[in-house]
Formats: structure tokens, sequence, C-alpha cells
């Protein structure tokens, strides 16, 4: 209960301090599985995706979060888990454990899933060249729609290396579903991805 409460007053707080309009311009909002990713400029990045889907697909898809960043404290790791009920990552690669594999338990499972392909959050105004993680999960999970968004005016809401925010209005745009097509290399399929994100700024 005290998680539900609490997701109701942040999404109240985002939409008053953002306006998180969501702009289903390449396909409609719908309950299948899908890989949401769109650019990534601010730690807000996170909550202003979560906040931009209607209630019924919040509730299937979860967001990645930066180990490093969302555990701080305890508040953190607990808005993190129990209320956008994310999934951490670690932004360090080690030898022990393949990076993905918390987003590939979490695409076995049937979830959905918000990722930024950056991998971590720039300060220009086109993304910075997509790592492979997403052609990764789009060669394991080919069932699984990929949809691009372009997240607008968040960094001004929270900008590199601040803590509070500032009232802006904000959009996220979706755009129609991209695929893996066949004997497509990665490179190739990255940067057609990423191109479908720049695309949305304009539209």
């Amino acid at each position: 209960m005290r998680a539900k409460l609490m997701g109701l007053f942040l999404l109240g707080l985002i939409r008053l301090l953002t306006g998180a309009q969501a702009r289903w311009q390449g396909c409609p909002p719908k309950a299948e599985q899908r890989i949401y990713f769109a650019n990534h400029q601010s730690h807000a990045d996170l909550v202003l995706m979560w906040a931009a889907l209607p209630e019924e697909l919040r509730s299937i898809t979860r967001p990645i979060a930066a180990r490093d960043y969302w555990t701080q404290t305890a508040f953190k790791k607990w808005i993190t888990t129990a209320v956008f009920n994310a999934i951490y990552v670690d932004r360090v690669k080690t030898s022990e454990q393949d990076p993905l594999e918390p987003l590939i338990d979490a695409l076995t499972n049937g979830d959905s899933i918000i990722l930024f392909p950056e991998g971590t959050r720039g300060n220009q105004e086109e993304p910075q060249s997509f790592k492979s993680g997403l052609y990764n999960l789009a060669l394991k999970f080919p069932q699984v729609v990929l949809v691009p968004a372009w997240i607008n005016n968040v960094q001004r809401v929270m900008p590199k290396g601040e803590v509070v925010p500032v009232p802006i209005l904000c959009s996220v745009t979706f755009g129609a579903p991209v695929a893996l097509a066949p004997d497509e290399d990665r490179s190739a399929f990255l940067t057609r991805a990423r191109q479908a994100v720049l695309d949305l700024r304009e539209a």
C-alpha cells in the first residue's frame, strides 16, 4: 500500500513539474512485450519514461536503473524496487557476470523493459553511439517489439550534476517499432536504431 501511494504521489509530482506528455506517433500503447529504447541525458529519464506510460503498461514495464546511483541511499533503493520495479544494472563490467543477465531474466519472465542504449548520460543534443546491448537483446528475443522513444527537455529539468528539479514542460514521443533484419550486422542495426530515436526529435 505504501508503495502504491508513493507511486501515485510521484506520478502527480512528475506531471506537475514536467507535464509528462506522451505522444504515440508511431504505434499505440499496447499491452504486448516491448523494449522501449530512448535517448539518455538525466537520471530523471527513468522517472519520466515510467510516468509517460499508461497505468496498464507501467505495471508490466520495468525500467533499467544504474545500481551505483539508485542504491546510494535506502530511499532511492526502495523507490526503484517497490515503486518502479526497476532492473539494476552495473555500469562497470566485471568478468563474473554478463551485464545483460538481469535484462535477459526480465524478458524471459515476460516483462517489458525501458532501456537507454547509450549506456551513460550524455550532455549533447544528439544521442551518443548505442552500445551493443540492444542488438544482443533483439537477437535473443526476436518476438519482443522494439519501440524507439525521444525524451524532450528532461535534461533541463535535472541537468547532470544537479539534485533539485526545475519545472519545465517535457514530453516522450514514441515512434514506429523497428526490427532486426535477417543477417543485419550489429553496427548497421545500432546505427539504424539510433537514427529511429533521433528522427523523433522533430516529430
